[in-house]
């Protein structure tokens, strides 16, 4: 990548850390990448301090600024907990609200910084990755990216028994960010949205699509997510090794690949890579249907192990009936690993017959029907998943690396500050 270190971008991530969870996730790689070709000025929330700080930052060259709401946010959180013991989206829901008091905090952090002198060519807010996280700082009068935005997305009519575990009819109040939004002026005022799918790019205004641009908000690292030659193949005397890594929550459908794993008559071996409150009802589930031993939940794990436990297996499924996302699909694919999904969402986006199968989102039973079917596949026809991983990595390589990525929006900085780079 060209030296860059000339443009000073202001860069604000609420969610910022590293092994903090996917959000945090995102704004920690684009800190710690945009760091080796920008000089960088940080916002984040202090809640993100222990974990920055245990990483070593400041990071040569950048500077961090932190923004404490706490007084605010935990009493949200304790309310929305209360309310929602089991449901994670409407506790974030809830819980998000205390984005706009660190926006309001973090504009007034800026502005006296420009009138100390400091200056900056761009300013970025990377997360929240929500259409629904209007900000001000547009008001500091430097062109404004916002994203990469993954929302606006609608929920499944098909799924009910799951959504409604989901508290689904939360999901409608996401509206109330177009509101803020138009409020606020934040879309109005930015001078480049990117929107990561065709979902997101549909909730944007129509007068504002114009300065949208496609750019994934997840991405891979392919130092901790290296590609490794596909298993020996499943047979009677090698289970089918399956995998799944995300929250163990309702709506990432997990209990359906049990349901699939019950019917299922050849050996077959399920890990489960993830924690949540849905994890009890699962091993319950999972002792019910008396397929223990082909299933093991190992809790959380590090970024580094999980990419090891991907190189072990034959395929990886996502059985999730909402997801706007689906970055643990990419790093399965960076490992060379074929992929299952559910066609809505972001999956829909991202999984073809080239690297995997898109299940259709009809409903509960249709989902352990195919989810069977493709098992089935995988052990009839392995050359032919081998090679959809094989394709999986260079997709990957191609347009979802952290590196293509970073290039990419430096190549869009360079565009709205013109001929000063």
């Amino acid at each position: 990548m060209k030296k860059t270190k000339n443009i000073r971008v202001l860069l604000s991530a609420y969610q910022c850390g590293p092994g903090m969870g996917s959000v945090s996730q995102i704004g920690w790689e684009w800190y710690q990448r945009l760091s080796k070709v920008c000089q960088i000025t940080l916002l984040t929330h202090i809640r993100n301090r222990e974990a920055l700080e245990a990483s070593g930052i400041p990071l040569e060259g950048s500077t961090v600024i932190f923004i404490d709401t706490e007084w605010f946010a935990g009493p949200l959180y304790r309310f929305a907990s209360f309310c929602f013991p089991r449901s994670e989206h409407p506790r974030f829901l809830i819980a998000s609200l205390d984005f706009f008091v660190y926006d309001w905090l973090a504009v007034r952090k800026a502005s006296h910084l420009l009138k100390s002198g400091q200056n900056w060519d761009i300013v970025h807010e990377v997360t929240p990755v929500s259409p629904m996280a209007a900000t001000r700082l547009y008001k500091l009068g430097i062109p404004l990216v916002l994203g990469p935005w993954n929302g606006a997305m609608a929920s499944p009519t098909t799924f009910p028994e799951i959504m409604k575990a989901e508290s689904k009819w939360l999901y409608p109040l996401r509206n109330f960010g177009r509101v803020i939004d138009l409020l606020l002026g934040s879309t109005r005022n930015a001078a480049l949205i990117l929107t990561a799918t065709k979902s997101t790019l549909a909730g944007i205004s129509e007068g504002n699509r114009s300065k949208c641009r496609f750019l994934l908000e997840n991405g891979v690292d392919l130092n901790l997510f290296q590609f490794q030659e596909w298993p020996s193949v499943p047979s009677d005397s090698n289970p089918l090794h399956i995998l799944f890594v995300g929250r163990l929550l309702p709506f990432k459908g997990v209990s359906m690949l049990l349901e699939a794993l019950k019917a299922v008559s050849f050996p077959v071996q399920l890990t489960v890579v993830g924690d949540g409150p849905e994890r009890l009802n699962l091993e319950r589930l999972t002792t019910e249907f008396g397929i223990s031993e082909k299933v093991e939940f190992t809790g959380n794990l590090p970024l580094n192990e999980i990419g090891k436990i991907m190189q072990k297996a034959h395929v990886f499924c996502l059985p999730s009936v909402r997801e706007s996302g689906g970055a643990v699909l990419l790093e399965a694919m960076a490992v060379g690993r074929p992929v299952i999904a559910i066609d809505f969402g972001g999956p829909a986006e991202i999984v073809d017959d080239g690297v995997g199968v898109k299940l259709p989102a009809t409903g509960k039973a249709d989902v352990v029907q195919g989810l069977i079917k493709q098992f089935e596949s995988v052990r009839q026809q392995p050359e032919v998943w081998k090679v959809r991983g094989q394709e999986g990595r260079t997709r990957v390589e191609n347009n979802y690396s952290w590196d293509a990525k970073i290039a990419r929006a430096i190549e869009y900085y360079r565009e709205l500050i013109g001929s000063k780079t």
